[in-house]
């Protein structure tokens, strides 16, 4: 792969971590205001709808094989139903500091999954870069939560997990179908079941979805159309170009976007600490996807052509 092309790929998934880590409190607030499951249904189902309307437009729709749809209907239950599922309620009942923090184990989970599942390759430079940036997801995290385990804390957990395995589907799906195709595909699907959800738990949830403030209507779309469609159309993209584990690793910078986010928009305040997480996150990162082990061995090569 280009150097250019990597780099472009590193690029968005920066975008969508900014995405996702104003998500959080977006999510936060949606969920205070409306049923969790409720809400999510049809905020995945809007996301659903806009990702389809690109791909048609586009143009980018073809048949599955039998192999894709199992893959692409694990992909959803795993990281559309089960994931915002959980996310969702385990949001009702913590906050947003403890989910951030949670879901900041991400990409320690998929790189496990990853090694054990796709056969990826753990070098010690990578091992080091998964160290230091949950080293600094430590340092970002310093003081804001507690480890006792609750049952919001313990739904969360259960998102990350799950998430992460729907990673190790999505790249197996990925590998012969298109990113885009199967992240519409998730959405739209994924929604319906999430609904079937919200029918058995929360039976008059959809009344309940009218009559909020219309902040909270704009935070709804913002929330659907760009965190999930436009963040999984990109987010997926990445995982089918240079992988699981080195995408994944990148959600390390959900805290750090996540408590700026509380910072700006809840004037929450950020200390110290956190700033030197987010160092240690960027080192980390840059360890963590290979690209440092890139240069080094790119610069080698140069030096052995020109001796």
């Amino acid at each position: 792969m280009k150097q250019q092309s990597v780099l472009f790929t590193y690029g968005l998934v920066f975008f969508v971590m900014i995405l996702w880590g104003v998500n959080v409190v977006m999510l936060k607030v949606l969920v205070d205001t409306f049923p969790a499951t409720t809400m999510t249904s049809f905020r995945i189902m809007t996301a659903g709808i806009a990702a389809t309307a690109i791909l048609l437009v586009t143009r980018n729709m073809r048949r599955l094989t039998a192999k894709e749809w199992k893959y692409t209907i694990l992909g959803t239950v795993f990281g559309v139903v089960a994931h915002h599922f959980f996310l969702a309620e385990g949001l009702t009942q913590t906050g947003a500091s403890n989910a951030v923090l949670i879901l900041a184990l991400l990409p320690l989970t998929t790189s496990v999954l990853a090694i054990l599942m796709l056969g990826d390759r753990l070098t010690k430079w990578r091992f080091l870069g998964i160290v230091l940036a949950f080293i600094g997801v430590l340092f970002i995290q310093g003081g804001a939560g507690s480890w006792s385990i609750d049952r919001g804390e313990l739904y969360i957990f259960v998102a990350m997990l799950v998430q992460a395995i729907s990673f190790i589907y999505i790249k197996k799906a990925t590998a012969t179908l298109d990113s885009r195709q199967m992240t519409g595909m998730m959405l739209l699907i994924g929604s319906l079941g999430l609904f079937g959800v919200s029918l058995l738990l929360e039976p008059g949830g959809t009344q309940a979805m009218v009559g909020a403030p219309l902040s909270v209507y704009v935070i709804f779309f913002i929330s659907a159309i760009f965190a999930t469609a436009v963040g999984h159309f990109l987010f997926n993209g990445a995982i089918e170009r240079i992988g699981a584990g080195q995408t994944a690793i990148f959600n390390n910078f959900v805290p750090f976007f996540g408590l700026l986010s509380s910072s700006i928009f809840l004037k929450e305040q950020i200390y110290w600490y956190q700033t030197f997480g987010f160092l240690f996150i960027v080192i980390g990162v840059l360890f963590g996807t290979g690209y440092v082990e890139r240069a080094i061995l790119k610069r080698r090569v140069s030096h052995q052509k020109s001796a």
